[in-house]
């Protein structure tokens, strides 16, 4: 009986030692990137230079993960200074008057060894949809450049429809592809 009750004690102390993780992404390691077809051609990809990512978790296994995302619209940056102030627009993002996109978690599912399906909110344009993307924990290392931090390494990617949230709608498919492939890499550094 005592061998149960010790055993039964190690299992629950297990469980609950895991300690609450809470990342933030470092702005010089991170990069929320995009990309669109042209007149069916040639991609061509920009990057919100200016945006915050948190991953907040408990349990080991990240199934209780809670990622939150916000990004300056007026950012943007396609390395092309007009078509920069084209895309701040009211023919495209209307950065004016929706200075933000942001993504708020709502589950997160086990897709493979560090791979995840992510469904969340994405508020964009002053639309807020559903949105699923792939997710990959890169894993933890140390950062030697900052006294050997620890940082953890996640990528998210998949595609949302333009159209869905209203933006360019002025620029039909043929022109500009309704589908935008989106690359999130960051690095993230502890916060509390």
């Amino acid at each position: 009986m005592k061998k149960m009750i010790l055993l039964l004690f190690m299992i629950a102390a297990s469980a609950t030692s895991f300690a609450q993780m809470n990342w933030k992404s470092d702005p010089m390691h991170s990069r929320l990137g995009f990309k669109v077809t042209h007149l069916g051609i040639s991609d061509i990809s920009g990057a919100f230079d200016k945006f915050d990512a948190t991953v907040s978790y408990s349990k080991p296994d990240m199934s209780d993960a809670v990622i939150t995302l916000s990004a300056d619209v007026n950012s943007i940056n396609t390395a092309v200074e007009m078509r920069d102030n084209h895309l701040k627009s009211a023919d495209f993002f209307d950065a004016a008057q929706y200075p933000k996109l942001t993504f708020k978690s709502t589950s997160i599912k086990s897709a493979g060894k560090d791979k995840f399906k992510v469904t969340g909110d994405l508020t964009l344009h002053g639309v807020t949809k559903p949105v699923t993307m792939d997710m990959l924990f890169r894993g933890v290392g140390k950062n030697p450049a900052a006294n050997n931090a620890e940082v953890a390494g996640f990528q998210a990617t998949g595609s949302i429809k333009r159209s869905d949230f209203g933006i360019g709608a002025k620029f039909p498919a043929p022109m500009i592809s309704d589908e935008v492939w989106i690359q999130a890499d960051g690095e993230f550094g502890k916060s509390k």
